[in-house]
């Protein structure tokens, strides 16, 4: 089935919010084996949201609009969606008294305004919101679906991983069934070269890679009669790639994120660990501390920023700042092994880089970042040169620091070797 994405908000066509909401849905949809050809972003105008909807109705199966239904008058989507539907809206008691609770048990104010929400088309399917007020919407009509969802992606994500993502599941004859191959360190085009034999000769499964930063996931699907049948099918092929790619995947896991394995590994050998940053300025120990349950090992975070920082709180040598700059690999290393001294953690993670735009040489460009890490007294720098604006190097940066952190353990440990 064809599944198009309508986008509704004139604040995304200004720019002034980024349309994460499409990134999200699209992927989901290709694990679910829906074929997506077009996505579009539409302003809070009735006329162009109506010409929207009607091009994506008249070639495509399935409809999801994300944004627009809010209690304001420039809130058109369920609106819209309705009249061309020829759903008249009706009040729904089940959402209605769902808005008031939510509005009672935080001691807010509903105002009037807020009862918009609980219109719905006549025939429509209700999905309920946990995490806000307007519920979410699915219109059926001539074989033709829109699916309408709230804008927020807190709101939107859970909603459609618990009640979008099993209805449309059910329109499809059998199941598709996926495993995300997570990898780590390694760069795209060599990913895809010692995959490329597998992708040429694809039918059922298939194997997709998706970069990030600082990773790639290989996605693999095979469309079954059941969930075990795919399964079965996709068992092998996950298993050739472990075989390639071996300690350089740090999860098969969908909901599994790089810094939940690094947590999950520290927590798993009971190692403690203490980050100590300049060019990052804090971003490691905030990817660390979104986990859960880090507080078991995660000890203390330092942005040492200027040399003198670094001097006072960890330890760094007046002469190794002169002989050799801030960012090198001394620098990375004195950081590193000082700050394991002082907070008396197993794992200690450095970083000193030149992020820019200014401040770079011939001889150290922007994008020069060295990352230290010490395991109980065992201290590894690598040299990284990474591309990008300012903030793209400081991503970059934070995940080549938990890819490290994550093999200087394995390497400590259990002598697992790496590519």
């Amino acid at each position: 089935m064809v599944v198009e994405l309508i986008s509704v908000g004139t604040e995304l066509l200004l720019g002034n919010i980024v349309n994460t909401n499409a990134a999200f849905l699209s992927e989901q949809c290709a694990a679910l084996g829906l074929s997506c050809y077009y996505q579009s972003v539409v302003g809070d105008n009735k006329e162009r949201l109506t010409g929207a909807i009607q091009t994506a109705l008249n070639r495509s199966d399935i409809v999801i609009l994300t944004g627009g239904l809010g209690p304001t008058t420039d809130d058109l989507t369920k609106e819209t969606a309705a009249e061309l539907m020829e759903m008249p809206l009706i009040m729904d008691g089940h959402s209605l008294e769902r808005i008031e609770v939510y509005f009672k048990e935080r001691g807010l104010e509903m105002t009037d305004n807020n009862k918009k929400q609980a219109l719905i088309p006549d025939g429509a399917i209700v999905l309920d919101n946990d995490n806000g007020t307007a519920p979410g919407l699915i219109l059926e009509k001539n074989g033709k679906r829109l699916i309408l969802l709230p804008g927020p992606p807190n709101e939107l994500h859970p909603m459609f991983k618990n009640s979008v993502k099993s209805y449309l599941a059910s329109l499809e004859d059998g199941i598709i069934y996926s495993r995300t191959v997570k990898i780590c360190g390694m760069g795209e085009s060599k990913v895809a070269s010692m995959v490329q034999d597998l992708i040429d000769s694809q039918t059922n499964p298939t194997v997709a890679p998706y970069a990030k930063t600082g990773e790639v996931h290989l996605r693999v699907t095979a469309r079954a009669k059941d969930e075990k049948q795919a399964q079965k099918l996709v068992k092998p092929v996950v298993k050739e790639l472990k075989n390639r790619f071996g300690a350089d995947i740090y999860t098969t896991d969908p909901e599994i994120s790089l810094e939940k394995a690094v947590v999950d590994l520290l927590v798993a050998n009971k190692l403690t660990v203490s980050t100590i940053e300049s060019c990052t300025g804090g971003m490691l120990a905030a990817r660390l501390i979104n986990i859960p349950g880090v507080s078991e090992v995660f000890k203390t975070g330092h942005i040492t920023y200027s040399n003198k920082s670094k001097r006072k709180f960890v330890g760094v040598k007046k002469s190794t700042l002169h002989k050799y700059g801030a960012v090198s690999e001394q620098v990375a290393k004195e950081m590193a092994n000082g700050c394991a001294a002082i907070t008396k953690s197993d794992v200690t993670v450095s970083v000193t880089g030149i992020a820019g735009p200014d401040g770079g040489s011939d001889e150290k460009p922007v994008g020069l970042v060295y990352i230290g890490c010490c395991v109980c007294g065992k201290t590894v720098v690598k040299e990284y040169h990474f591309s990008g604006n300012r903030a793209k190097i400081r991503e970059s940066s934070v995940a080549a620091a938990l890819t490290l952190m994550r093999r200087c353990v394995l390497e400590y440990y259990s002598e697992v070797t790496f590519r």
